[in-house]
């Protein structure tokens, strides 16, 4: 379950990398929110899999 927390944390890292490139780049605000939701939403998941990780140990 740990390679699960770390793809995760990968995943979130380039959503962050990407929102930064398309706000230096003056992209559309779609494109930006999409970025920013990507992010969102692996940061949820990686809460999840804590969690889950947390709950399976014990």
């Amino acid at each position: 379950m740990r390679e699960t927390v770390t793809v995760l944390i990968v995943g979130i890292s380039l959503w962050v990398v990407a929102l930064v490139i398309e706000i230096a780049r003056s992209a559309p605000s779609n494109q930006i929110w999409i970025c920013i939701g990507g992010a969102l939403l692996g940061l949820l998941g990686l809460r999840y899999s804590v969690r889950r990780i947390r709950r399976e140990s014990k």
